[in-house]
């Protein structure tokens, strides 16, 4: 495990704040989500990897054959090395949560984390997501936060696989909400607003 398993940037929180994890989507690198992440949360410290595996110049954090068809193997590697760099930070930090938030490519191999290991993260936003493969969930996801956002009209991830997803997760014990929108793969205020719900804090009791 290593913190610099990949070319990443960190925004500095507060001592012993939640740590965010952003993951882009394809052809974007390191900084496409970083200041969403501030936004999203400002007192916690920002931590976003650029994908390994280039697509034609393109940044991604696995391989494809083809829209939709993943290399299976490379994902399981992605899932793997991510999966350690992610624990290396967290072992650093000590911090008070651990949230990640993808869109697209980066919500895919933060859903296969989450997959292999389901006590890594303690609430994740996937945004757009597409898991074309039935996940074999490696523990129980009971008791973790799990946000899918989503296009009724996305022509890159069919609505029939997003609700499946929601079904998978919901049958290992996660608490799912799903936010959607009429439109297509593009991200619109209400998921935003919807990641905002997700990750704020809990009020003091």
């Amino acid at each position: 495990m290593s913190k610099d398993a990949y070319i990443h940037k960190v925004l500095p929180g507060s001592p012993g704040s939640p740590l965010l994890f952003v993951f882009h989507g394809t052809g974007a690198d390191e900084d496409q989500l970083l200041t969403f992440g501030r936004e999203l949360l400002p007192g916690a410290t920002i931590i976003s990897p650029r994908g390994d595996v280039s697509e034609h110049g393109a940044a991604r954090f696995f391989r494809r054959t083809g829209e939709g068809v993943y290399d299976m193997d490379d994902l399981a590697r992605a899932t793997a090395k991510m999966a350690g760099f992610v624990k290396a930070h967290v072992e650093a930090a000590k911090p008070s949560a651990v949230l990640g938030l993808g869109y697209s490519n980066g919500a895919n191999v933060l859903a296969s984390v989450v997959f292999a290991e389901p006590s890594l993260f303690d609430a994740v936003a996937l945004m757009h997501p597409l898991i074309p493969f039935e996940p074999q969930v490696r523990g129980s996801l009971a008791g973790r936060h799990i946000l899918i956002t989503a296009g009724r009209r996305d022509p890159i991830c069919p609505p029939n696989l997003t609700s499946r997803l929601e079904a998978y997760l919901r049958a290992d014990g996660a608490d799912v909400t799903v936010e959607w929108h009429d439109g297509g793969h593009e991200v619109r205020p209400n998921e935003i607003d919807a990641a905002r719900r997700l990750f704020a804090p809990a009020p003091a009791a």
